[in-house]
């Protein structure tokens, strides 16, 4: 799959929104890791084009994800180790035997290997697959190979690099290293550039691997009318190819140390607030190179995905800024940033981006108005809706058509988990509106409900996560915010799809007219 910036340039349209959200659809959310796998993490193999299948069968258009970027050792998707590289945990092992870079036994012994609870990676079987292309491949396949390092070069070289030296450091952040690296001297870079000749060759061919077989699933989605919905962290982590490559681009001292770090003030999910510890960009830096950063990486974006959610929109028109030195997000201050000509060189560039902006937390009229300036979709989330007060955006009777519709997101209990701990006056008000009687049995039937709810509203996109469709409780939600452990973990199993679930979906996706 290649990136091809100056086929996207356009001088004359700087509003987001192609013919993609202009129908009803319906969609459901499910992280790549969450699909079922026999090495523990899911991938774009075989079960991912089942997962399209499925969503086909049923009547739905669209499948979001969470950020396919490679992880740090926590797996958030939302800290990531480079804004344009792949996930190597999603790369297909079956799919490397089948190419015969790998073989039966590899994969055997791989899957007996891994549990949950260990964390060895793919690498040394990817590593081994890029030794065997590398002996085999054809003359056409080393040609697309180079083609692939060529065209991504502008990220790609710096990543394969970093990855290299963190490898050769331990794992350690680069702003461990020793000087000469941190600093990316000239000559150090270069006698380590010869030193990790093959490393970085392997760096490379993942990205290539992973970059192929999504490709690969994306035709295959589109070829059964889905589309692909992805999401993208506003920030970058402190540790990543980005920050280390280009360092000027973030408020960072000369010593390379962050002097202030993001997050959100103290809401609905923490009385402490979220001290996420990204570092903030230096918005002069970006302007003055007409914000080349931000609209590389959406094209990258843009490749992978039909459509791409800006996750913590609001940081385009204002950002939490926390002093480094804090320990909470308690302590900050709104800092405002240059949303307006942000998104406006990146839709120039980009005329064909269907972007969505996740609008959930401390929104004010000014974000408001940023959002609907380029006409950019928010979010309603229906868990947020029943707390008594009538004027509440998230009640269905006020979303706007421009709105995807979720019971809830990758940051919310489960429905059924949600409706297990409504207190009185939340359930009075969602029985209220249900016009149902709560003393007669069965009358309330969760997590049905909340999805008819979401599907038969005004909103254009309405998304369900899997968990939701298959009925299931607190303890297979994705992510508690504010939380450090216990994340990313969950993945279903076929078994738990019930028929009378499918039929369900099936049947009030037809009647919503999605």
């Amino acid at each position: 799959m290649m990136v091809n910036l100056s086929n996207n340039t356009n001088t004359g349209n700087t509003t987001s929104g192609s013919l993609l959200l202009a129908q009803r659809r319906a969609g459901v959310l499910l992280h790549v890791s969450s699909l079922p796998s026999a090495f523990y993490v899911g991938d774009v193999g075989i079960e991912a084009y089942r997962f399209i299948d499925f969503l086909h069968e049923i009547g739905a258009t669209v499948w979001q994800t969470l950020p396919i970027n490679m992880p740090h050792t926590d797996n958030s998707p939302y800290q990531c180790l480079s804004a344009h590289a792949g996930n190597p945990d999603f790369i297909s092992l079956e799919a490397l035997q089948k190419q015969k870079l790998l073989t039966q036994e590899d994969l055997r012994a791989f899957a007996i290997s891994r549990s949950p609870d260990k964390s060895q990676d793919k690498s040394h079987l990817l590593a081994k697959a890029y030794l065997v292309f590398h002996q085999q491949a054809t003359a056409e396949q080393q040609r697309n190979f180079e083609a692939f390092c060529s065209h991504h070069g502008h990220w790609l070289d710096d990543f394969a690099l970093f990855i290299g030296l963190r490898k050769k450091f331990n794992l350690a952040g680069w702003h461990d290293w020793p000087d000469e690296y941190k600093r990316r001297e000239k000559k150090a870079l270069a006698r380590v550039k010869k030193e990790l000749a093959q490393e970085i060759a392997i760096n490379k061919f993942i990205q290539f691997v992973f970059f192929e077989q999504w490709s690969a699933l994306k035709a295959y989605a589109a070829s059964k009318e889905i589309k692909l919905f992805g999401d993208i962290p506003i920030f970058v982590a402190y540790d990543s190819a980005d920050v280390w490559a280009q360092p000027h681009l973030f408020k960072l001292d000369a010593e390379g140390k962050m002097t202030v770090v993001a997050g959100v003030p103290p809401d609905y999910f923490s009385a402490t607030g979220q001290r996420w510890g990204n570092p903030h960009y230096d918005w002069e830096a970006m302007a003055q190179e007409g914000y080349r950063w931000w609209i590389s990486r959406m094209a990258t974006q843009n490749a992978l995905f039909d459509i791409v959610r800006i996750d913590h929109f609001r940081g385009l028109e204002a950002a939490w800024e926390i002093l480094a030195s804090e320990e909470t997000a308690i302590n900050g201050q709104w800092v405002a940033a240059p949303g307006e000509a942000l998104l406006a060189a990146i839709l120039q560039a980009l005329p064909s981006i269907t972007l969505v902006a996740e609008d959930l937390g401390i929104i004010t009229a000014e974000v408001d108005a940023l959002r609907n300036k380029y006409h950019l979709p928010g979010m309603k989330i229906l868990q947020f809706a029943f707390g008594g007060e009538e004027d509440n955006p998230y009640l269905p009777h006020h979303i706007e058509e421009n709105s995807v519709v979720y019971t809830g997101t990758h940051d919310n209990d489960t429905t059924v988990g949600w409706y297990d701990a409504l207190d009185d006056n939340q359930r009075k008000h969602l029985y209220a509106y249900l016009q149902k009687n709560r003393f007669i049995p069965h009358e309330v039937s969760m997590p049905n409900d909340l999805m008819d709810m979401a599907l038969m509203s005004q909103g254009v996109l309405v998304i369900i996560p899997m968990q939701d469709i298959l009925a299931l409780d607190t303890h297979h939600r994705m992510n508690v915010p504010g939380t450090a452990s216990g994340n990313w973990h969950w993945r279903f199993d076929w078994q738990q799809l019930q028929p009378e679930q499918k039929a369900h979906m099936t049947e009030v996706i037809k009647r919503s007219r999605r």
